[in-house]
């Protein structure tokens, strides 16, 4: 991070860039550090190949959307804390006003509070409750309302730059927009598993694995939440984890072969892009048979919600998706 900019000042005038892991600690151990002994090792890693990658590019659509993935991560970071601390303040509050919320989730208690009416004057502890835990849903309500505002921004940029990853089953905005910012303009980094899965560390009979201190924990739990939707939703997903545990494989070996498959999937959807994205077409074929959402969700047996999902790539839902673009192509004949 620290030499984005010289990254970007080389790339402009003609450089070839690359990035060199650190040396390990035998090499340190054996040689020091010091900036001149640091400069001469990853100059000859580069000219053994080995630990080298393409640098990232900082100027494309995937800095654009690093940045704003970075700050939607700490909207929803604070979103967060003023839950727990809204949550932390009921358990101390007056009776009455614990009573009040007591049965309700946290939506439904971050609705309610944002809409109470605090007096201006505070003259007992309930009223000054009641004021701090207003103030606290309202800033709840705003980080959430920028989030999606970010959320919005992402998504228009992997629409038109990297289709192919909203395209993946299982791959929402914030999912998509986080493997984007892994690859960052080099998708070899995504095709590389070993860049951020688990890597072995077993001893005799016992199979283990632990995470890789090199490798990109983000990247990781992106393709994790992916596994994990479509061991939900996928019946081709469900019967092969049915397979895979008559076989003696444990649930975190199936999530780990999904995700190495998910990996050389999304690296196919980086390289090879869909000529067109499905679902952003769906609306504008909807609106030439004169349709309302609402008509579609009737003739599809569903919630209009679901409908407005699909067109605006909110969630996964590819069976109801291939059901709403069969039902058009009916409609065409």
């Amino acid at each position: 991070s620290y030499g984005a900019g010289l990254t970007r000042t080389l790339r402009q005038a003609g450089y070839d860039t690359v990035e060199v892991l650190r040396p390990s600690r035998r090499v340190r151990r054996h040689h020091g550090k010091s900036d001149p002994i640091d400069a001469i090792a990853a100059a000859r890693t580069v000219l053994s190949g080995d630990g080298v990658s393409q640098a990232k590019d900082t100027t494309g659509p995937a800095e654009q959307i690093r940045l704003l993935l970075a700050a939607r991560t700490r909207l929803i970071s604070a979103a967060t804390a003023i839950t727990n601390s809204i949550h932390s303040l009921l358990t101390t509050a007056p009776e009455p006003l614990r009573e009040r919320y007591r049965r309700l989730d946290t939506p439904a208690l971050i609705t309610r509070l944002a809409r109470t009416r605090p007096t201006r004057t505070i003259t007992t502890p309930q009223q000054a409750a009641t004021s701090a835990l207003h103030h606290m849903a309202r800033t709840h309500q705003d980080l959430h309302h920028r989030a999606e505002r970010l959320n919005q921004q992402m998504h228009h940029i992997l629409t038109t730059h990297y289709p192919g990853l909203l395209a993946v089953y299982g791959a929402g905005t914030t999912v998509a927009a986080q493997l984007a910012v892994t690859a960052g303009g080099n998708p070899g980094r995504i095709h590389n598993e070993a860049a951020f899965a688990p890597i072995p560390a077993s001893s005799g009979k016992t199979t283990r694995h632990r995470l890789n201190p090199g490798g990109d924990r983000r990247a990781n739990a992106a393709l994790h939440r992916i596994a994990l939707v479509r061991l939900r939703h996928d019946p081709t997903t469900k019967n092969y984890a049915n397979r895979r545990t008559q076989e003696g494989k444990t649930t975190k070996e199936i999530i780990r072969c999904l995700k190495r498959a998910i990996a050389r999937e999304v690296y196919r959807a980086l390289t090879q892009p869909p000529p067109t994205d499905t679902t952003s077409t769906l609306a504008a074929h909807r609106k030439r048979h004169h349709l309302t959402q609402t008509d579609v969700a009737h003739a599809l047996n569903t919630y209009p919600a679901r409908i407005s999902d699909i067109e605006n790539h909110r969630r996964p839902l590819p069976q109801l998706t291939h059901r709403y673009h069969q039902y058009l192509t009916t409609l065409d004949t």
